[in-house]
């Protein structure tokens, strides 16, 4: 995977599309691969190119309906558990749920939950650090925001940072075949649109609709703001905490994101299951995070310290 690699032959492209094979090659990650390797790129292309489908399947309040609770539900698949969970450890679950979230977060299309969480702790271990594939101030907005999964070294899982995930054999299957279930979601989604379509006409929707509304556009739209917390959030908003890195926080990104946008605060203490850490700062993964507590799915959230609330001149952090 250096940056001298030949382009792989059609078979070659074919396999790395469908098999990633669980690369555990970290040299590129300490290299200057940061070149674009487009031909793994085209399915991403395409998802963009394949929106415009929207002028000839039209528009139902059903299809939009649809295409905002999945935003809704697989963002926090994302920030719950790809995030707070996988990548941090913030609170403990069974390993059953452990998978049923590992699959569910996978649904939105950001390859597998080692993935994800290699390079998210790689990132705060050098967060806007040269070493760092998503800084802003290194790389380049466009870089951070998504070209860094699109290079060489973004392709790869850097096993050594999720050595605690890496043993368990369903959590390397998803990561090797991380385009089953997205493609999986996507017969289903467009098989309930065709159930509406027979059994519920008056819903005024079917199943090429609420592919590309359902399935398309909201995994665009959720791919884009989850990519803003690499981007924007390192270059705008406020800083309550003094950092080593350039971490903001942003109250517009954290309503969209469902919390991950007090950035600035994940940063300063990145181990607590809460990111919005004083009363007024919504977090919507928080809460739900609260009542799956509740009710026994998940345990032990890790708190944040009354220090840490101390810092941030909070009296009243409930």
């Amino acid at each position: 995977m250096s940056s001298t690699q030949t382009t792989p032959t059609r078979w070659g492209i074919l396999k790395r599309w469908t098999d990633n094979g669980f690369i555990e090659d970290e040299s590129v990650l300490t290299s200057e691969d940061h070149m674009v390797r487009w031909y793994r790129c085209i399915p991403f292309i395409l998802m963009h190119i394949a929106c415009i489908a929207v002028i000839w399947v039209g528009f139902s309040w059903t299809a939009l309906i649809l295409a905002v609770a999945y935003y809704v539900v697989r963002m926090f698949f994302i920030t719950g558990f790809y995030h707070r969970y996988f990548s941090h450890r913030a609170f403990k679950t069974s390993r059953a749920f452990q998978f049923v979230m590992a699959v569910a977060g996978n649904t939105a299309g950001q390859r597998g939950p080692l993935w994800w969480a290699a390079h998210h702790r790689h990132h705060h271990a050098h967060s806007d650090e040269p070493p760092d594939q998503h800084s802003p101030e290194h790389r380049g907005f466009w870089q951070s925001h998504m070209g860094w999964f699109m290079t060489g070294a973004g392709f790869v899982t850097p096993i050594r940072y999720i050595r605690d995930l890496a043993r368990y054999p369903e959590l390397r299957f998803l990561d090797r075949f991380d385009w089953f279930i997205p493609i999986v979601s996507a017969f289903i989604i467009f098989g309930i649109g065709a159930a509406l379509e027979r059994f519920a006409p008056a819903l005024g929707t079917n199943g090429w609709q609420l592919l590309i509304w359902v399935f398309l556009i909201s995994t665009i739209v959720l791919y884009h703001f989850t990519y803003t917390i690499n981007s924007l959030c390192h270059t705008w908003g406020s800083q309550r905490f003094k950092t080593d890195d350039d971490s903001r926080n942003n109250a517009v990104l954290a309503l969209f994101t469902l919390g991950e946008g007090w950035h600035n605060n994940h940063h300063h203490y990145p181990a607590s299951a809460r990111q919005g850490f004083v009363w007024y700062e919504i977090d919507i993964t928080y809460y739900v995070l609260r009542l799956l507590a509740m009710v026994g799915i998940i345990w032990d959230l890790r708190a944040v310290p009354e220090h840490v609330f101390a810092e941030a001149g909070a009296t009243d952090a409930s």
